[in-house]
C-alpha cells in the first residue's frame, strides 16, 4: 500500500482495451451481416479472431481426410548383453519406402550375424523446471490429461478464485515478480501436510528462479494457489486446484539430470542405432514420479569395436500418419502460437507474443464455434460440420480469415498500450478495414453458386429446392428450409436427397459414424419440425418375421 502507482499510468492499458473490444464489435456485426445477405438466405457469422479459428479446423481437416498414407519399411536385430538377462533391441537408421531395398538389407543382416559397435556417446542433459501455468497452458493439459474443455477448465478456476483458493486466473504470463516469489516458501508450506507432496517439500532445497522475472509479467502474473487451505472440494475442483499446487512445486523444484546413451553399430553395411536413458537426478520431475511411469531404457556397458551376436532379424512395414485432427489443447497450442504457420519472418515474430485472441477470451471462441455449429466433438477430436465447411469454402481466401491481419491488429494494439500510436488512429484503420472485408464480401451475389433440385419445398410447398454444395436450400425467402448433405461425418448424394425431398424419408444408408467412431447405418428423415433425424431399421421385427419364415 506504501508504494501505489497513480491510475493514470494505466491509461493506455485501458484504451488498446476499449479499442480492442470496439474493434471486435465493428468487424464482427459489419462482417456477420455482409456473409448472410450474400449468402441470400439462412445467417453465418464471422469475427476477427472466430473466422481464422475455424479456418484452423477446416485446414486440418482437410489435409487429414485428403492424405495418402505411403509404406515405410524398418529393420530390427535383436541381441543380448542386457544387465538383467533381456535382449536389447536396435533398429535401422534408414527407413525404406519401397520394399524391395528393405528385404535386400534384410537379407544382408541375416546373413551377417554379428552387429559391431561403431560409437558409443553419453550425454547428461539437463531438463529445467517447467514455469508456471498461465491459463492457456493450464486448458491444454487439463484438456490433455483430464479431458476438459477450455470453457470448462476456466469456470472452475473461476470458482477457485471466488473461494481464495487460488490467484486470477485470466492470466497470460507464466512468470511472477520478485516481491511475489520471496512469498513462495510460505505457501508450499500450506502444501506440506498433503500425502502425496509432503515428502517431496521437506526434501526441496534452494527453489529455483526461473518463473522469477519482472520484465515479462503482464497485466497478471502467473497462477498461483494462495494461503486459503482447499476444503470440501468437488472431485474436478480437486483436480484443478492439484494441477496448480502441483505445477508450483515442479517450477521452483531442482533441474531434473539424466543419463542418456546413443550407440551406433553396423550390421553388413547397414547402420543401427539404439537410445538409452536413465534419470540420475529427479529434481521436479519428483512431483509426480509416483503417479506417473517413467520410461528408462538401461543399455549395457558398450563401446566402440565390440562385436555383438544377432539373435533375432525382423521387418515390419508401417504406413506413414496424416497429422491428427484438432483437440481443444492442439487448438489452443495453435491460437497461441500460430506465427510458426507464416512465412514472413517479421510477421512471426509479431505474433509470437500474442497469437490470435488472449488467454481470457480463447475458450470462448472455442465455445462460439459450437454454438454456431461450425464444429463438434467426435471424442476428444474437433471436426468441422458441414455448415462449418462451407463457410470456410467461401471466406479462406479473404482477409476476415488471414491470421496475419491478427498480428497487424495485435501489433497495433500494443503499440496504444506503449503509446506509439493513439486509439483514434488506429481505429480510424479498423473502420477502413470493415469497409474494404464487407465490400469483398458483397462483390458477387454468387458466392454460393446453386443448382435447381426440380423438388418442392416440403415444408411451404412453394419455393424450389436448390443444390449447393454443401446444402439444399428452399428458394422461398419466406421460408428458407435448409438440410445439410454431411450427417454423422457422411455426406448425402444427390440421389439420396432427392428421395429426402419427395418421399419424406430415404432408405437405410451405410456408412455413418457415431460421435464415438462407431459405423451405423440409418435412414434419415424429417421430423415434425422438418429436421433431419435417423430412423433405424427394427431389428427386433426383423428377427420376428425371419423366425416366422422359419
Amino acid at each position: 500500500m506504501e508504494n501505489l502507482k497513480s491510475g493514470a499510468e494505466y491509461d493506455k492499458l485501458y484504451y488498446a482495451a476499449k479499442a480492442r473490444s470496439e474493434a471486435d464489435w465493428l468487424v464482427g456485426i459489419n462482417a456477420t451481416q455482409a456473409i448472410t445477405v450474400a449468402a441470400g438466405r439462412g445467417t453465418y457469422s464471422l469475427g476477427r479472431v472466430q473466422t481464422p479459428t475455424l479456418a484452423m479446423i477446416c485446414d486440418r481437416y482437410w489435409e487429414n481426410k485428403r492424405f495418402v498414407p505411403e509404406p515405410v519399411f524398418q529393420l530390427h536385430l535383436s541381441t543380448g548383453g542386457a544387465a538383467d538377462g533381456e535382449v536389447v533391441k536396435l533398429s535401422s537408421i534408414e527407413k525404406w519406402k519401397e520394399k524391395e531395398p528393405a528385404e535386400a538389407a534384410y537379407g544382408i543382416a541375416k546373413e551377417c550375424g554379428k552387429i559391431t559397435v561403431t560409437h558409443v556417446e553419453r550425454k547428461e542433459p539437463v531438463q529445467e523446471a517447467p514455469l508456471l501455468y498461465d491459463l492457456t497452458t493450464l486448458q491444454k493439459e487439463a484438456n490433455t490429461k483430464h479431458g476438459f474443455s477450455a470453457e470448462q477448465t476456466l469456470s472452475i478456476a473461476k470458482k477457485l478464485y471466488e473461494a481464495k483458493l487460488i490467484t486470477y486466473p485470466r492470466t497470460g504470463s507464466r512468470h511472477i515478480s520478485e516481491d511475489v516469489f520471496a512469498e513462495i516458501p510460505a505457501l508450499l508450506l500450506t502444501l506440506k501436510n498433503n500425502p502425496a507432496w509432503g515428502g517431496y517439500i521437506s526434501g526441496m532445497g534452494d527453489l529455483s528462479r526461473r518463473s522469477m522475472d519482472d520484465t515479462k509479467i503482464t497485466d497478471h502474473h502467473a497462477l498461483l494457489v494462495t494461503e486459503v487451505k482447499a476444503r470440501h472440494l468437488g472431485a474436478e475442483e480437486r483436480i484443478i486446484y492439484d494441477m496448480i499446487a502441483g505445477r508450483m512445486l515442479e517450477a521452483f523444484g531442482e533441474r531434473c539430470v539424466k543419463d542418456v546413451t546413443t550407440v551406433s553399430a553396423d550390421c553388413g553395411g547397414v547402420a543401427f542405432g539404439i537410445k538409452g536413458s536413465v534419470i540420475k537426478q529427479a529434481g521436479w520431475r519428483g512431483v509426480y514420479r509416483q503417479s506417473e511411469e517413467t520410461e528408462e531404457v538401461t543399455l549395457p556397458e558398450w563401446k566402440e569395436g565390440d562385436t555383438l551376436p544377432v539373435k533375432g532379424c525382423s521387418l515390419t512395414e508401417g504406413k506413414t500418419k496424416p497429422k491428427p485432427l484438432h483437440t481443444e489443447a492442439t487448438l489452443l497450442s495453435a491460437m497461441q502460437t500460430c506465427g510458426k504457420e507464416l512465412e514472413d519472418e517479421q510477421m512471426r515474430q509479431s505474433l509470437k507474443e500474442c497469437g490470435i485472441g488472449t488467454p481470457a477470451t480463447r475458450a470462448a471462441i472455442i465455445e462460439t464455434l459450437f454454438r454456431r455449429e461450425y464444429m463438434v466433438r467426435q471424442k476428444k477430436s474437433l471436426v468441422p460440420t458441414e455448415k462449418g465447411l462451407a463457410l470456410h469454402s467461401v471466406v479462406k481466401a479473404m482477409r476476415i480469415a488471414d491470421v496475419t491481419m491478427t498480428v497487424e491488429w495485435e501489433t497495433a494494439l500494443s503499440q496504444i498500450e506503449d503509446g506509439g500510436i493513439s486509439a483514434e488512429t488506429f481505429r480510424k484503420g479498423i473502420e477502413a478495414y470493415t469497409s474494404q472485408i464487407t465490400s469483398e464480401l458483397l462483390s458477387s451475389d454468387k458466392l454460393f453458386p446453386h443448382n435447381e433440385s426440380g423438388c418442392t419445398c416440403p415444408k411451404c410447398g412453394k419455393g424450389m429446392m436448390q443444390f449447393y454444395g454443401k446444402v439444399v436450400r428452399c428458394g422461398n425467402p419466406d421460408c428458407g428450409l435448409p438440410v445439410f448433405r454431411q450427417k454423422a461425418v457422411k455426406t448425402l448424394t444427390d440421389a439420396d436427397i432427392t428421395e429426402l425431398l419427395t418421399k419424406g424419408r430415404t432408405e437405410v444408408i451405410k456408412g455413418f459414424n457415431s460421435k464415438e467412431g462407431k459405423p451405423f447405418s440409418a435412414a434419415v428423415a424429417f421430423d415434425g419440425d422438418f429436421n433431419t433425424v435417423f430412423v433405424f431399421p427394427d431389428v427386433k421385427n426383423n428377427r420376428n418375421s425371419r423366425r416366422k419364415k422359419k
